[in-house]
């Protein structure tokens, strides 16, 4: 080890400077000389280490990625798993690459927007627009804590060119769906995929709330998913009736995945639930294109068409679809509100399309009539 003693207001002091062979004795001497020269002005070297070496460790501590994680370690207990995921997802593969050492204190506008002008180039303009929301939820939770002065996504208001969400594609014209459906039954890829796929079309819940199915949520016997709501958008828990065909495709797929948290759990790990993109990757491969049908399109197809041609009641619709429906005096219904009518709107969908794959002449109803 090369050491270095020297005398500083009458006191006797070390420096370290590291062992041999890691420290050749040429760079040893340098370090030495420039000890000395320090010395010399009476500064004392041991403390100019000292400061480095918190300088460095603040910097280290106020990263933004640093920053980034004890914000998503924060918040993310409120946010849906996939939401979570998909956060963090984001600033991974791009954000963190550029300014993720970077101390957030010193990050200057035109750093960030650099990065979302070249996430925009690559034509994800609504991806720009979510990582600088997100960033500017960083950024505000860093001056929270101290380790900003301000937000400067402030600065970048206007910098991106509007998007405009559009409506996720589905397919909603009930002569289109009859091949959808069949395409489905002939998928060739993995089975958990399938029974996902055909079980889309029956519950109609969101994406996310299927690839996240659990075991302890359904009751076959009683023909129910009960959704907590943890897992839910709205946080309000959520009962699915299944019909009979919804039961019988989880009873053929129960004897291959019961042995894992998840109805659909990935391919790779039983223990981690079906990817969020396993739905539409699978429509991609049975040729229908984003423009033209999507997981979350499962929605629309049965708002439109229990609607339009079964001419359901739109409130059981809406129910069923787990959006806020309110009674007539402001006040939201439970999960449990007019199951029985919901039970048989369902099995009266899963009727629908089952005679719609089959070819069968389905006759629109000349009037609304009530479950």
């Amino acid at each position: 080890m090369w050491r270095f003693k020297y005398r500083l207001g009458g006191k006797e002091k070390q420096l370290a400077f590291g062992s041999y062979p890691e420290i050749p004795l040429a760079d040893a001497r340098q370090r030495r000389d420039d000890a000395r020269k320090l010395l010399v002005n009476d500064v004392d070297p041991g403390e100019i280490r000292k400061a480095r070496k918190a300088a460095t460790i603040a910097e280290t501590e106020n990263s933004f990625e640093v920053v980034v994680r004890e914000w998503h370690n924060k918040f993310s207990a409120t946010w849906s798993p996939s939401h979570a995921e998909t956060t963090l997802r984001r600033l991974q593969s791009v954000v963190f690459l550029i300014i993720g050492p970077s101390p957030i204190g010193e990050i200057k506008p035109l750093e960030v927007l650099a990065i979302l002008r070249r996430i925009e180039s690559r034509g994800s303009l609504e991806t720009a627009h979510r990582i600088k929301t997100i960033c500017g939820q960083v950024f505000r939770s860093a001056v929270a804590t101290g380790r900003a002065e301000r937000d400067c996504i402030d600065d970048l208001k206007g910098a991106l060119p509007p998007y405009k969400k559009g409506h996720l594609a589905a397919i909603t014209d009930p002569k289109e769906v009859a091949p959808l459906l069949r395409d489905i039954d002939g998928y060739q890829g993995s089975f958990v995929v399938k029974c996902a796929l055909q079980l889309a079309p029956l519950v109609f819940v969101r994406p996310g709330e299927l690839r996240q199915a659990e075991w302890t949520e359904i009751d076959l016997d009683a023909a129910e998913w009960n959704l907590p709501a943890e897992r839910m958008k709205m946080k309000v828990a959520h009962l699915v009736p299944l019909s009979t065909k919804a039961v019988a495709i989880l009873r053929e797929l129960e004897p291959l995945t019961d042995r894992s948290r998840y109805v659909f759990p990935c391919h790779r790990s039983f223990v981690r639930p079906m990817r969020n993109n396993a739905i539409n990757a699978a429509l991609r491969r049975l040729g229908f294109d984003k423009d033209e049908m999507t997981g979350h399109g499962f929605r629309a197809m049965a708002r439109t068409i229990l609607d339009k041609v079964l001419q359901v009641r739109p409130d059981f619709i809406e129910h069923q679809l787990a959006h806020a429906v309110k009674d007539p005096n402001g006040r939201a219904y439970n999960r449990t509100a007019h199951f029985a009518e919901r039970r048989r709107m369902m099995q009266q969908w899963a009727d629908y399309l089952d005679k719609l794959k089959s070819g069968a002449k389905v006759m629109q109803l000349a009037k609304r009539s009530p479950l």
